[in-house]
């Protein structure tokens, strides 16, 4: 049995994590913007399934194996800080643009959009850490089994982040044409993201945090 405070942390965590700028958030809007919400719903569904990998993880007790082997860890948490440095100087960059801004892209069939959902998500370092480091600081062992615990509050999680996913995909189109007119905006949003993303990495980076045993 899981606490309710658990549930509402996980879920604050995950709402904070959706709505800072990110590989999937980058990935959708401007899958969106250049091929349409269908598009961008198929790249979604890619994007779940990549969630699904990581809850199975954490249920099957992959946490341990990081608790164990510190040195895998650390590794992992800095080669997706470097992910996110790197994205960040894609935005920061003299010439470089926003997501928001509508640009010419090939137009991908259903099943690329969904491998490369899949795989922006699985190696997505935000959500890599949320599942090793922060979501088992929610479970109790004395509460029952942990795997369980793991599965419902890994699920809330994914609640979240596919709905608010959900309304970035619906509302990036109205969102870029509301920018396209406004280039001083567009270049704010760039900026903006490009901060953030670099304040993440090096928040990534610099967390001694380590994953527990499950």
């Amino acid at each position: 049995m899981i606490e309710m405070a658990a549930v509402l942390g996980v879920a604050a965590v995950a709402l904070g994590l959706v709505l800072t700028p990110g590989p999937n958030m980058m990935y959708l809007v401007s899958r969106t913007v250049s091929q349409g919400r269908r598009a961008g719903l198929v790249s979604l569904g890619g994007v779940a399934a990549g969630f699904g990998v990581y809850l199975i993880a954490a249920a099957v007790g992959i946490t341990a194996v990081f608790a164990v082997v510190p040195g895998l860890y650390l590794a992992v948490k800095l080669a997706g800080a470097v992910y996110l440095l790197w994205l960040a100087w894609q935005a920061l960059r003299p010439g470089g643009t926003s997501v928001f801004e509508p640009t010419v892209l090939p137009a991908d069939p259903p099943r690329r959009l969904f491998t490369m959902g899949f795989l922006t998500n699985l190696l997505n370092p935000k959500i890599a850490i949320l599942y090793m480091a922060l979501i088992p600081q929610f479970v109790v062992p004395a509460n029952g089994q942990v795997w369980l615990q793991s599965l419902c509050l890994g699920s809330v999680q994914i609640a979240v982040g596919l709905t608010v996913d959900a309304l970035i995909v619906l509302g990036a189109a109205g969102i870029s044409t509301f920018l396209t007119g406004r280039p001083l905006w567009l270049r704010v949003q760039r900026y903006f993201m490009g901060t953030m993303l670099g304040t993440i990495a090096v928040l990534v980076a610099t967390d001694s945090a380590r994953p527990t045993p499950a």
